[in-house]
């Protein structure tokens, strides 16, 4: 089960569209979707996630906890929507786009990448921009 829940004023348009693509990124590295949330939520809800549970004082725009079991998937991921907001004007990308790659992001995370090292960084980029193509093609 893949569900979203909002803890800001955000709305995901077309739930279920998101709902396949996120379960055909998790199908598409052999492994199965067990229950999975996301959370929506502001700067100020995530940055006490991130001091309560991992210690860092620092605004990020995305947060997972995996409690995966074998090849099933078990998660929570936090998105700000406040960082989505800044990095698609920062990076002069659509929001739409960098909600999908966060979002995509956080699965990856789930399914073991990591993006610690450069290495890791660039491996993680290549499977983010991988996997945003299976939402567009899935979906034109």
């Amino acid at each position: 089960m893949i569900e979203f829940c909002f803890e800001t004023e955000f709305e995901l348009q077309d739930k279920k569209r998101y709902v396949e693509w996120l379960a055909q990124i998790v199908a598409s590295e052999g492994r199965e979707v067990g229950n999975l949330s996301f959370v929506f939520c502001d700067d100020t809800y995530l940055l006490e996630i991130n001091q309560k549970f991992l210690g860092h004082d620092s605004l990020t725009d995305v947060i997972t906890f995996d409690y995966s079991d074998d090849d099933v998937l078990f998660g929570d991921v936090f998105i700000s929507t406040e960082r989505l907001k800044e990095n698609s004007y920062k990076f002069n990308s659509k929001f739409v786009d960098e909600l999908q790659r966060v979002m995509a992001h956080g699965v990856l995370h789930l399914l073991g990448y990591d993006d610690k090292s450069d290495d890791d960084s660039k491996e993680m980029r290549s499977k983010e921009e991988e996997k945003m193509k299976l939402f567009h093609v899935e979906h034109q």
